[in-house]
């Protein structure tokens, strides 16, 4: 709250400076504002006690009520800026939290589906499986990690014991205002074991 810089008190006729008040109880002029050179008089050579109570009431009470009006709707602005920007961040989070959701799953799932192909090509020259096979253990890793692959997505190159497993998917994530086509392109072969 401001405080008015000094209280004049005017008790019959004697004028009395007291310690700073709020300005609900401060009778002089606001900084910034003008006041007219009768209503200084006024309070400077009042005619009588009552009349210059009277007065200084009443201007008291107008000036106060423009000061607090105009700091409540000050603070209210201010407020209602800060709840704007509140509401603001919080939809921003929600659609990341939100989105998160969505296609965190999908990142995962490939992730598993990635390893488990790596894993099926450093085996296959081991378990001396021929590409077909090797195409049909990536199908079924693709199903146990709800992976939506078909077989002809499936590319295996088996030369001299060096296995390449490649597949290309896309999942389409539905985000309700967006439709969001992730496409993934994971590879594996068992090059590091020769």
């Amino acid at each position: 709250m401001v405080l008015c810089p000094y209280n004049i008190n005017n008790i019959n006729g004697i004028r009395k400076v007291t310690e700073p008040q709020p300005f609900e109880d401060c009778p002089s002029t606001p900084s910034g504002a003008s006041a007219s050179i009768a209503v200084m008089n006024r309070f400077s050579n009042p005619s009588s006690a009552e009349n210059a109570a009277t007065s200084s009431v009443a201007y008291t009470s107008r000036f106060c009520r423009h000061s607090l009006k105009a700091g409540r709707s000050r603070s209210n602005r201010e407020r209602g800026v800060g709840r704007v920007k509140a509401i603001f961040w919080t939809l921003v989070l929600a659609t990341f939290v939100y989105v998160s959701a969505k296609v965190v799953p999908a990142l995962v799932n490939e992730y598993q589906f990635q390893d488990g192909i790596q894993t099926l090509a450093r085996f296959a020259t081991v378990n001396r499986q021929t590409p077909e096979q090797i195409r049909a253990a990536v199908l079924k890793e693709a199903q146990k990690d709800d992976v939506p692959v078909a077989a002809e997505d499936i590319k295996v190159d088996a030369v001299n014991g060096n296995i390449k497993i490649r597949a290309d998917y896309s999942v389409t994530v539905d985000l309700k205002v967006y439709q969001w086509t992730l496409n993934f392109h994971p590879a594996a072969s068992n090059d590091s074991l020769t």
